[in-house]
């Protein structure tokens, strides 16, 4: 796992850089004044952690038997491995080759790759980020196929020129022991055999090595004799190979459909030939020829007949059948249809001796967006419940919410309810892939992550403690007509293949209260019970929300005082004055342009909903004179309140949910009060009404799937007279060929193909000035002024007010941060009677770029979140009702007179700005990006505290501290090469972060330097120590008369002293990153090893040094005493005992 270094700012510099300066307005409070920040650079440390999904264009699959470990290698050079539920690995080559085979060193926790590149690599899967270990790239051949058998250390590698070169695993060095194709084919033959398809060796005899080339020939090949025993030839290509465990007999698969069956004594014809879908002739003819045989495979049974289980082969007829993979069990033949095409399969077996009764008990089949295990011990083969999160794609993800540290109960009833939902009818027996222990994580909080796809459905996923399930499903589609049958051909007014696609979605955790926004300009309230009800009529909200500038005239909404309190009429509207030019009855007539119709009808007929999330409301954007809706661009929903808001770029809607009504219908320009400084005035020199030119007339019939696709800041089309609109016709384009996708995404490409391309505009528009352009169009595309973020709060919606109230901080794509006032009637049954006032309250502040997203802070830094609802099941009794029902949070502190007591966090795709409330003064100011622009950006809670989170379009991660905005986190991650991470990428507390990395899968991330240092602890671990089982018994017949498996000395045959050294500009060598960390940690080791003994020689020389001194002190003393006691010995030799 690749870790990021961190540029690591200094606090105390940060106001000496100019492109990132907190700065302070003359009179504002000191830094040291305001807020005592705990945060530091050091709290941050960018790493990937795990990656969700179905792997991403697969290539090829392994598995380890003794270990029930799977590996699946991609196209992109990725390798996923899985164990048991929850056991999960990521690894990447660095070349991002495609993985064209893997094998495992079957319970050795190693794994080998070949890739399309020529190279081959040995894993270490023994550590919990696997690495590699060697690495071997040939030079002169093309790899085609390898082979490592069971217990041998010994690799062999088949070319695209028909050799066969061998590899020894442990030190990856080439032997000089070759095969070459001319010595293994006849040498009559006149042609090249071709590439080798296939290697094996003989399952009772190693020296016995069975090659497959792709002409059609198969050669069993002696080690020992090196030469060729036997040939067998056929006139079809081959394409696998597959041996009887009992070694006398193999099966061929050719590319005509048919299966050669041989014996291994007997070249001269197959045993058998069979065309298991070919229709057999009557005049006893060769049957019809079929599809390719891609793989086969023979697996035996102790007990009955053996299992032949191969893929392709279909006749040609079978014009759009989907993939099938056949089963042949004695005389029954089973065709599964799969979902998507087949890349592979694997049989998996009871024993991992080749040489023994295979006993297979499942089938391991990889689909192209899809992976199923087969059960082949229970009648009719059912499928095993799958229990990795691999239907991230069941449909495109169109958006992507992250919430971490949720509601504890949250997780439970979800999965209580979406437990109802699984399929029946799978395998009653265990997950067969169960290899791998599950990490010791220390993360204990809930997280939850939300996707919404292009089908309308909606899918909840746990994803706490690095994993990642499923819980629940919302299909939001249910709410409207289906789609009419074949036969009735559907109307043309509207192309839309994905009308029900989520574009944005908002969530209340805590009421558990769900608001979504669709393609077709819907937004669909839902509330979350546990108990059943059907809905007889689904409350139906009709809004009709004009532009500013539109085919009839356009009201001057300059001198218009915003009504404090609209009437709350479901389709009233502040633009009274605008009129369709022709009388519509709010039909699709085709005399006429479409008026008064949504986008979807929905459902008339009661509405059976099951436990879980349940509509509340929809509301539904129709049609103004020939003109679709605009797609909504920002939504909010608020469970105290009872108040949802959407905004597009002709204004924003506020829907008083609970009473059903539209509280407010306004353009963006009307949030303006008249006296305002950031005011954005009708620009455009528009005529009432013209004929032709730029403007598309009414009679015209404007296409509505070009319709479909405009962007949000997009206008009517022209001519191409200018480089903008150049600019702008590139980016239709751009869109409509991304239709096939969905509408989102081709929005979304839009808005980032203008960003870029315009990214040198934006540069010299500091000044919110506009482009001068000679179209008139031009000129209405950029003033379409959009609503870009929500935020629902109580702080203090006017400069001199002391008291906190209910409010909505609305931000506009121009910059704009206006503040609208919330006036909410007393709860029980007068707030379902008495009407919400809204005022506005004009513009709080001024922001280069889109605004993204805004918050609340207190006097002490610490989030005010916005003030929520706890859940309560709807259909329960009024009892139950008010005793779980609880009045939102009291309302904060009241502000002394002339002092601030919030600020205010405002952030845009340029700059960061901190706000004192209520007086409105910016206290600091950030500068995030110059030359790029955030694409997300979220106010996220870290280490007890809160910061800001930024991801740029250049790829940089950046967090900054609050409120004085000190940057300290920037890393150059990932730089945007797909439109997907824009729309999938998120933020959330904790140093947590995702983005769907491919369409398949999410890459989860951190940014805190605590999981970083934790995640070895977190992460699962793959390799577990099992015995291997023991190997078959000969018996004593075979044993006796050598019918047994014979073994072979590899080593005498494939060493150097025997085979002598391989050539050198064959392949390369190159040492592995994991192998070198093991180096350095094993140099490391030694090195402070040799330093310690080298101290403990040293303190040891001292000691010896000493000890010698006194040995010689002793030997000194010893040789005296020896002198003296010679000398008494003399003295007293010769005299007797009464002589002393």
């Amino acid at each position: 796992m690749k870790k990021f270094k961190i540029r690591k700012v200094l606090d105390g510099l940060t106001a000496a850089s100019s492109s990132s300066s907190a700065t302070a307005q003359p009179g504002a409070p000191r830094e040291n004044d305001v807020v005592q920040e705990t945060l530091q650079s050091e709290h941050f440390q960018l790493c990937k952690t795990v990656r969700h999904g179905f792997p991403y264009q697969p290539s090829s699959m392994a598995f380890d038997p003794v270990q029930k470990i799977l590996a699946i290698g991609t196209q992109t050079g990725a390798m996923r491995l899985f164990g048991r539920a929850g056991v999960e690995c990521y690894c990447q080559h660095e070349s991002g080759a495609a993985v064209i085979q893997l094998q495992f060193l079957i319970n050795e926790g190693a794994l080998v790759s070949a890739l399309a590149d020529d190279s081959i690599h040995l894993w270490n899967l023994r550590q919990k980020i696997p690495a590699i270990l060697h690495s071997l790239k040939f030079s002169r051949e093309r790899i085609t196929y390898v082979h490592l058998p069971f217990q041998s250390k010994w690799l062999y590698i088949g070319t695209e020129r028909g050799n066969i070169h061998i590899v020894n695993v442990e030190s990856f060095t080439l032997s000089g022991y070759v095969i070459m194709w001319n010595k293994a084919i006849e040498l009559s033959t006149k042609t090249h055999p071709g590439p080798v398809v296939h290697i094996s060796d003989n399952p009772m005899d190693e020296g016995k090595l069975l090659i497959g080339f792709e002409c059609g020939v198969v050669v069993m090949w002696d080690l020992k004799c090196k030469k060729a025993d036997y040939r067998y030839n056929y006139d079809e290509a081959i394409h696998s190979v597959a041996w009887h465990h009992e070694g006398k007999q193999f099966v061929c698969s050719h590319s005509d459909g048919t299966l050669t069956t041989w014996n291994i004594r007997a070249p001269a014809k197959p045993a058998q030939i069979i065309t298991p879908h070919g229709k057999q002739p009557k005049d006893g003819k060769k049957p019809e020829p079929c599809k390719p045989i891609l793989k086969v495979e023979y697996k035996t049974t102790r007990a009955g007949d053996p299992f032949m289980v191969l893929s392709g082969g279909l006749s040609y007829d079978t014009v759009g059948r989907r993939a099938c993979l056949t089963v042949m069990h004695g005389k029954s033949t089973a065709v599964l249809e799969m979902d998507y095409p087949i890349v592979d399969f694997l049989t998996l077996c009871e024993t991992p001796y080749p040489n023994d009764f295979q006993e297979p008990y499942a089938v391991v089949v990889l689909l192209e967006k899809d992976l199923v295990v087969i059960d082949l011990g229970q009648i009719g083969y059912p499928i095993f419940e799958n229990p990795y999160p691999l239907t991230i794609h069941e449909s495109p993800v169109t958006c992507c919410e992250y919430y971490a540290d949720c509601p504890a109960e949250l997780i439970p009833a979800l999965y209580s309810v979406g437990s109802r939902q699984k399929r029946q009818g799978y395998s009653k027996k265990e997950w067969p892939v169960s290899g791998g222990n599950w990490g010791q994580g220390t993360q204990s909080y809930p997280e939850i992550i939300i996707t919404g796809h292009a089908d309308g459905s909606v899918k909840f996923w746990d994803g706490s403690a690095l994993m990642l399930q499923v819980l629940y499903k919302l299909k939001t589609a249910k709410v409207f007509e289906r789609t009419r049958g074949k036969e009735e051909k559907p109307s043309t007014d509207i192309v839309e293949e994905d009308p029900f696609a989520i574009q944005t979605l908002s969530w209340c955790p805590e009421s558990r209260i769900l608001s979504v926004a669709g393609v077709s300009a819907h937004v669909i309230v839902y509330r979350f019970s546990k108990q059943e009800v059907t809905t007889e009529v689904v409350q139906l909200l009709e809004v009709r929300m004009q532009g500013e500038f539109s085919d009839g005239d356009s009201p001057d909404p300059g001198g218009e005082q915003t009504p404090t309190l609209p009437t709350p009429a479901a389709s009233s509207s502040p633009q009274e004055g605008e009129l369709p030019t022709q009388p519509s009855t709010g039909s699709n007539s085709s005399d006429g342009p479409r008026d008064n119709i949504p986008c979807l009808q929905v459902r008339s007929s009661p509405l059976k909903q099951s436990p879980g999330y349940q509509v509340e409301l929809v509301t539904q954007l129709v049609w103004v004179s020939g003109e679709p809706p605009q797609p909504i661009t920002s939504l909010a929903i608020n469970s105290s309140y009872g108040l949802v808001v959407f905004g597009n770029s002709n204004g924003l809607a506020v829907v008083d949910y609970l009473q059903k009504t539209l509280l407010l219908n306004m353009g963006t320009s009307e949030l303006y009060s008249p006296s305002d400084p950031y005011q954005r005035q009708p620009r455009s020199p528009r005529k009432q009404r013209q004929p032709s030119g730029a403007l598309c007339d009414s009679n015209d019939g404007p296409n509505p799937s070009e319709d479909r696709c405009k962007s949000p800041t997009s206008g009517s089309t022209s001519p191409c007279n200018s480089d903008d609109d150049r600019k702008q016709n590139f980016i239709e384009k751009v869109k409509c060929k991304s239709r096939r996708f969905s509408k989102t995404v081709a929005h979304d490409f839009a808005k980032m193909s203008r960003k870029i391309s315009s990214s040198d505009h934006d540069a010299k528009d500091n000044s919110f000035t506009r482009s001068r352009s000679s179209s008139v169009t031009s000129i209405d595309r950029e003033s379409r002024e959009a609503i870009s973020a929500f935020h629902f709060c109580e702080s203090f919606p006017r400069k001199n007010d002391s008291l906190v109230s209910p409010c909505l901080l609305v931000g506009t794509t121009q910059g704009a941060v206006m503040m609208v006032a919330l006036s909410l009637p007393p709860g029980g049954d007068q707030r379902l009677q008495q009407p919400v006032g809204i005022s506005s309250c004009g513009t709080m502040a001024s922001l280069k770029g889109a605004i993204l997203t805004m918050a609340l802070l207190d006097a002490t830094g610490a989030l005010l979140p916005p003030s929520y609802e706890s859940w309560y099941d709807p259909n329960a009794s009024d009892e139950d009702k008010e005793k779980t029902r609880r009045r939102r949070p009291a309302s904060p502190p009241s502000s002394q007179e002339g002092q601030d007591s919030q600020f205010a966090v405002l952030c845009s795709e340029k700059q960061a700005k901190v706000l004192a409330m209520p007086s409105q003064t910016r206290i600091y100011k950030h500068n995030i990006t110059e030359s790029s622009f955030v694409l997300r950006t979220d106010v996220v809670q870290m280490a007890g505290t809160y910061c800001i989170a930024c991801f740029c379009a250049n790829g940089h991660i950046m967090t900054l501290s609050l409120p004085s905005l000190r940057p300290l986190l920037d890393v150059n991650y990932l730089p945007l090469t797909d439109m997907r991470i824009a729309r999938t990428f998120g933020f959330s507390n904790l140093g947590q972060a995702l983005y769907l990395t491919s369409a398949t899968e999410i890459q989860r991330i951190t940014y805190s330097q605590e999981t970083c240092d934790n995640l070895q602890e977190m992460l699962s671990e793959l390799f577990t120590p099992v015995e291997t089982p023991e190997a078959p018994n000969r018996g004593f017949f075979k044993g006796l008369f050598g019918g047994g498996a014979q073994s072979l000395d590899r080593e005498d045959l494939f060493g150097e002293t025997a085979a002598g050294k391989a050539s050198r500009s064959l392949a390369q060598h190159i040492p592995g990153p994991g192998n070198m960390e093991c180096m350095k940690g094993a140099a490391s080791g030694v090195v402070g090893d040799l330093a310690r003994a080298r101290i403990a020689l040293d303190e040891r020389g001292q000691k010896l040094g000493e000890l010698e001194e006194r040995t010689a002190a002793m030997m000194s003393s010893a040789e005296s005493f020896s002198k003296h006691a010679h000398v008494m010995m003399l003295k007293y030799k010769d005299k007797k005992w009464y002589q002393l």
